[in-house]
């Protein structure tokens, strides 16, 4: 028997991700923002060149610039 995640087409990590998000909102108030500041991220990349650091980026700003200019590419 399959899961009922995999059944729908997601990962087990977009599958938690859901089930924490709906987990989050049912809570009280005080309780809810609170659970919703750990839920929130806060990733940065360098690319490394010659043994050298590159420019830190924070990942959700690139993914969004990287997606524009996909969106960009393939519309032409």
């Amino acid at each position: 028997m399959a899961f009922a995640w995999k059944a729908a087409g997601l990962t087990y990590n977009r599958y938690l991700a859901v089930a924490s998000r709906v987990v989050r909102r049912s809570l009280k108030e005080e309780k809810r923002i609170a659970a919703e500041r750990r839920g929130e991220m806060d990733l940065r990349f360098a690319k490394w060149q010659n043994g050298k650091q590159g420019e830190v980026k924070q990942l959700s700003t690139a993914n969004e610039a990287a997606m524009a200019e996909h969106a960009s590419g393939s519309s032409s």
